[in-house]
């Protein structure tokens, strides 16, 4: 074989191995994309959960909220009446008694 026969050949075995090496290149990045996207994905679908749970237990939250203020007005509605029903029955009392 010529030198020039065998720079050839080398040349060759060569341009094999660097399109080898870019075909490989190229699956690992496509693979780490791949990966990359279902990582962030996953991130995405995590925090859509997350974000769900923290509106319903808000609304339960509030619900809860609610219910407690609507007792409490009512609690001093009550309290409210009854000072007045207590003064009312006081005056009463005042009048139908003869002053001293």
């Amino acid at each position: 074989m010529t030198d020039q026969e065998e720079q050839s050949l080398k040349e060759a075995k060569r341009k094999e191995k660097r399109a080898t090496e870019e075909i490989e290149q190229l699956a690992r990045d496509q693979a780490r994309r791949k990966a990359n996207l279902a990582r962030e994905q996953a991130i995405e679908e995590d925090q859509k959960e997350r974000k769900t749970k923290r509106t319903g237990k808000r609304a339960v939250e509030e619900i809860g909220q609610s219910a407690r203020d609507q007792a409490r007005k009512k609690v001093n509605l009550a309290r409210e009446q009854a000072i007045v029903e207590a003064q009312e029955a006081r005056k009463l009392k005042a009048k139908k008694q003869p002053p001293q």
